[in-house]
């Protein structure tokens, strides 16, 4: 804790007590209760710019204005909105009371993800802003599947290339049959709205949007594809039982059609089920590479030998999830309103 009490040196906190917030793979959190009130001191990951404060200032203050629910950053001292101790970036945030959840916990609670992500989206379209932070190529679906030939090329005398090299096999082939999402407008959204970054109150509500480093302007079906890739499998991403809930999707519209009624365009209606397609088999095509590489900062060790070992079960997760929608596919464009 030395590194971050010397971090709010430099914010006018009083009567500083820390603990340690065990949620998030990507930065460093910590709860901090001061006399003026509970913050969150995070330590941001060297991933991130740290011009994606500006980012978060310009989207939390629009979001505020519109009278949304939203976390905003504290200013130092000297009104910075962040801090630097050597390499390290760091940041306070206002706290907000809530309840997060690692997957959906039914239908309700689903109408009320979705109605929140809605509501996000509604408020932040009319932001006049330049993304500093830009996160190029983040759902290029080529790219991430050239990611894997080169990865299958490359690694073929990988110890696990026996399994490996099949699996990666199977999901290009699987990619062959993608559809193609063509030429919509870019919009601003969230960036990972997985479900672990919605906040619920006390009561159920969904309450407001967490972890904004990657804020960004990205068709908006990417969005959706993504958070229902995240909501719509109970099951979570460490397993291969996994099924496609549609009625936590149907529940998931719903919501969204109530709190961004209007926004979204007829092309992109037609797409969510296409996009959340691809972003499952995207997402697999990550977990692979990643599998024979050996690569990606957050695995179990408890649970897997290696980095690979996991990335792998997450792969197969990916590609049995995108086969269990590709056999509801029709019955999930049905629940879209038209």
């Amino acid at each position: 804790m030395a590194g971050a009490r010397e971090a709010l040196a430099a914010y006018a906190l009083e009567d500083l007590e820390l603990a340690p917030i065990e949620v998030g793979l990507i930065n460093l959190t910590i709860k901090v209760r001061a006399k003026q009130g509970e913050f969150v001191l995070q330590r941001v990951n060297p991933i991130f710019s740290p011009k994606v404060h500006d980012d978060i200032e310009a989207v939390t203050a629009h979001l505020a204005k519109k009278g949304l629910t939203t976390t905003r950053l504290v200013p130092t001292r000297t009104g910075a909105l962040f801090t630097a101790r050597g390499d390290e970036v760091w940041r306070v945030l206002t706290f907000l009371p809530g309840q997060t959840f690692e997957r959906l916990q039914s239908p309700a609670q689903a109408e009320q993800a979705g109605q929140l992500l809605g509501r996000f989206h509604a408020a932040i379209q009319d932001l006049d802003h330049q993304f500093q932070n830009r996160r190029l190529g983040v759902h290029d679906t080529p790219k991430h599947l050239a990611t894997l030939r080169a990865a299958l090329s490359e690694k073929a005398d990988h110890p696990r290339a026996g399994v490996l090299v099949p699996l990666g096999e199977e999901i290009l082939a699987a990619a062959a049959s993608l559809p193609v999402i063509g030429s919509l407008p870019d919009r601003v959204v969230h960036g990972d709205p997985k479900i672990s970054n919605l906040l619920f109150a006390g009561d159920g509500r969904g309450l407001a949007l967490i972890d904004l480093d990657t804020l960004a302007r990205m068709p908006i079906v990417l969005e959706l594809g993504d958070a229902f890739r995240s909501w719509c499998n109970p099951a979570g991403e460490d397993t291969t039982a996994v099924h496609f809930d549609l009625s936590l999707f149907g529940a998931a519209i719903q919501g969204y059609q109530a709190g961004a009624a209007g926004l979204l365009l007829p092309a992109e209606r037609a797409l969510i089920v296409p996009a959340t397609q691809t972003i499952i088999l995207e997402l697999a095509a990550r977990f692979a590479a990643d599998a024979l590489y050996e690569r990606y900062f957050g695995w179990d060790p408890k649970r897997f030998a290696t980095r690979g070992e996991h990335n792998e079960l997450r792969a197969r997760g990916q590609l049995a999830l995108f086969r269990a929608l590709a056999q509801v596919a029709d019955q999930a464009q049905a629940l879209i309103p038209r």
